[in-house]
This record gives C-alpha cells, sequence and structure tokens, in this order.
C-alpha cells in the first residue's frame, strides 16, 4: 500500500467558531517530558449501514461545524507550538486552526480488521505534518470504497495525554450527531496547567526513584516493528488474577496481565538469572494529587512508574503473585508527595529548555514498557446524526449494534 492509493480532494483549516483566548499556553514538565515523542497517529474505522453512503452519515459540512464548535472550548489544538521568551516549549494560541484533509481510497474497512496497526496506516489515514511541525491537531476524513471512513488524526503529544484527546474526541463527535447541540450536558476542559506547576522551591523526595522513572524518551528503533493481537478471553483473565492472589486478595486486570507478559518477554529474552529487569508503565496523576486536580484537565497528567525484579524470579510461575504484587505496590506509592516530586524533579532536570534532553537508542532487553488502555474511554467517538444507524460507539445507545474499529499507530500515553 501506498500514499498513492489515497487521493486527497480537500484541504482547508478549521478555527473556533467563536473568540477564543489568545496567549502563550504554559506547558508544565509532564508536557515537556513528552515534547520529543512528537505527533502520535491516531485513526479510527467506521462501517457504513448495509448500502450506505459515508458520504451521507459523516457528512464533511456537519463535521466541519462540529470541529470549530469544539474548538471553542479546547481551543488550544488550534494553536501551533512555539517558544516563550525563555525559550521554554509553550502554545501559541491565536486561532491559527486546524488542518482538515479529505480523502477518498479504493480501499475497504475489511483490508484493516486484523486491529493491526502499522506504517501503512499512518501514510494512508493519517495527515502528514512533516512540513508543519508546529501543528497541534491535524485531522483527515478518507472515504473508503466499501462506504465505510476512515477517521485518522496527528495530535503532538507536548500538548495532550490519551485521557485529553478521547476527552476532545467525545466532544467533536457529541457536536456532529447531535447529542452536544446544547452543549449543557458537555464536561469543559480544564486548561490551568499550573496546577502542575512545580513547587518553590522544587524538593524531590529520597523514596521518589523507587518508583518513579524520569529518563524515558522516544527509542530508534534498529529494525522493523512487528504488532501482534492477543486475545485473552474473560476467563483467562480470572485465571491470571487468582494465580497472582492465590485466591485471596484482590488485584487489579492490568496487574494481573501486566506481570504475565512481563513474565513471558522475559522468558522469551532469555535475560541472566541475575539481570535487574524493570516494567515501566504511564501511570494517571489526576485523582492522585491533594487536593485532586479535575478529571478533566486537558494536557498531560500521567508520569512513568516502574517495578524491578531479578529474571530468575519474574520468568518463574511460581512468583506471578508475588510480581503482580510489585506493580500494585508501585502504583499504590503514588501518591501527593511522590507525585509533586516527580514534577520537581523533572523541572529541575529539563532546566526550562524547550525540549528534554532525553537519550536516544534502543530499549535495553532488560525493560519492558506497557501502556494501560483499561480505562481509555476511546470508543465515545459517534459521529452518526441521530436518525443514522451504522455508526455506533461501543458505549452509546443501545438500538446501534456497530462500534467503530479503532487503530493507534503510535502510542499515546
Amino acid at each position: 500500500m501506498g500514499v498513492e492509493e489515497v487521493k486527497v480532494v480537500e484541504s482547508s483549516i478549521v478555527k473556533p467558531s467563536e473568540e477564543t483566548p489568545r496567549h502563550g499556553l504554559w506547558l508544565s514538565s509532564l508536557d515537556l517530558m513528552l515534547a520529543k515523542s512528537g505527533h502520535v497517529p491516531l485513526v479510527y474505522f467506521y462501517r457504513s449501514c448495509a448500502g450506505g453512503d459515508g458520504d451521507v452519515f459523516f457528512d464533511v459540512a456537519r463535521l466541519k461545524a462540529a470541529l470549530s464548535r469544539a474548538l471553542v472550548s479546547f481551543y488550544p489544538l488550534a494553536g501551533r507550538l512555539g517558544v516563550d521568551v525563555d525559550g521554554r516549549l509553550q502554545v501559541d494560541c491565536a486561532e491559527q486552526g486546524v488542518p482538515l484533509l479529505v480523502a477518498h481510497s479504493d480501499h475497504t474497512v475489511d483490508e484493516f480488521s486484523s486491529f493491526k496497526p502499522s506504517p501503512e496506516l499512518r501514510r494512508l489515514f493519517v495527515p502528514c505534518v512533516g512540513d508543519s511541525p508546529s501543528v497541534v491537531c491535524a485531522i483527515q476524513v478518507t472515504f473508503l470504497r466499501c462506504g465505510g471512513v476512515a477517521l485518522g488524526a496527528a495530535l503532538h503529544h507536548a500538548v495532550l495525554d490519551g485521557a485529553s484527546t478521547f476527552h476532545f474526541f467525545r466532544t467533536w463527535s457529541a457536536f456532529s450527531s447531535g447529542d452536544g447541540a446544547s452543549g449543557a450536558a458537555l464536561e469543559l476542559p480544564c486548561h490551568d496547567r499550573t496546577l502542575l506547576r512545580a513547587r518553590s522551591p522544587p524538593a524531590v523526595h529520597p523514596k521518589t526513584l523507587s518508583v518513579f522513572c524520569p529518563k524515558l524518551g522516544p527509542s530508534e528503533l534498529s529494525g522493523a516493528v512487528a504488532n501482534e493481537i492477543f486475545i485473552i478471553s474473560k476467563d483467562q483473565v480470572a485465571a491470571l488474577k487468582r494465580a497472582c492472589t492465590g485466591g485471596g486478595g484482590d488485584v487489579s486486570t492490568f496487574c494481573a496481565l501486566a506481570a504475565h507478559v512481563w513474565r513471558c518477554v522475559v522468558a522469551a529474552r532469555r535475560l541472566p538469572p541475575d539481570a535487574t529487569t524493570r516494567l515501566v508503565f504511564p501511570a494517571n496523576v489526576r485523582g492522585r494529587l491533594r487536593p485532586p486536580i479535575p478529571v478533566s484537565y486537558f494536557g498531560n497528567g500521567i508520569i512513568m512508574l516502574g517495578a524491578s525484579g531479578k529474571a530468575r524470579d519474574v520468568a518463574s510461575e511460581e512468583h506471578l503473585a508475588s510480581i503482580a504484587g510489585r506493580i500494585k505496590g508501585a502504583i499504590s506509592q503514588m501518591d501527593d508527595e511522590l507525585v509533586h516530586s516527580a514534577i520537581d524533579y523533572l523541572e529541575l532536570d529539563l532546566g526550562g529548555s524547550s525540549l528534554p534532553a532525553m537519550p536516544a537508542g534502543n530499549l535495553p532487553k532488560t525493560e519492558l514498557r506497557v501502556v494501560k488502555w483499561l480505562d481509555m474511554t476511546a470508543y465515545g467517538a459517534d459521529f452518526a446524526l441521530p436518525h443514522v444507524s451504522g455508526l455506533p460507539a461501543l458505549s452509546c445507545r443501545q438500538s446501534r449494534n456497530m462500534p467503530p474499529m479503532l487503530l493507534i499507530s503510535g502510542t499515546f500515553w
């Protein structure tokens, strides 16, 4: 597959429908930590109803109008990345707008039903922002031969994380489908990023670095990436959770699955028994601060946590409960002090620079990174008109039973 298989038929800039604040939006150290991740690609696939026409249930004019309304509240997405007088990265909010492409392709939804992210998906359905690296958000709507639609987006990780991304998509789709006609039921984003400002003076608690993993940037891969999908049944999850608790106590699905995957990877890599291996994962800080910041906080509200152990212990089936306990223990230590210490550490490390100095290179064989999507409301992007079936979301009306398919060809933390 190549880019010639997608023909762009329209290019426009969508701006907020009302006047929005014009200023330089300060970015926290949690934002700067992820700045070098760049634009994260996101692709939704939608099937049309039998014999349906994608131009009907994905009307471009309606999508633009809905996007324009959503950008009033999510106005940083219409801005551009820049730097302040001190050289620190910020978002220049001046209603520059979101680039939106409309395209046609002879591909069909069924050609991508394996749900495997790939470079081809990005080339075909995600707008290219290589010539405009300061763009925060770009959208591409591709109408497929089968009547379905691929909705692709490129969103800069310096400005938002996964939770904020799907908050935006839910709002945009609500305006598009008519569910957000009044706007009263929509939760407005919180743009006060000073809620995650470092303390003055910064202070790092000694226990912070026992679970906080600060030196994590994007890796340079030396070879092709292989994507595989593993289906784990409800019964298998229950069996893993029992194995992690010995029949008593409680462990989350994430801790059980992460422990199992960690064990399998360590065994497959055949690490030396005495080698120290580490599992690293992002954790949402929104509910961990005292007082907690709003769930609707729009920005990066995550820090990286880690659990470690000897390879011989992690690879042993008998130690699965212990490994799950290590992961659970790392999560339980993420309290108000640890989060503030992590923010202070990053602020000191970044030194106010526009981009963090992250080491390049591949991850060591002893390290594994996992990303938790279990509590992400990723399937709430229902762009259907109220009277049109065929564009449902997994969590919305019971009368609609065809969920959109979501593919992420990058990683949102």
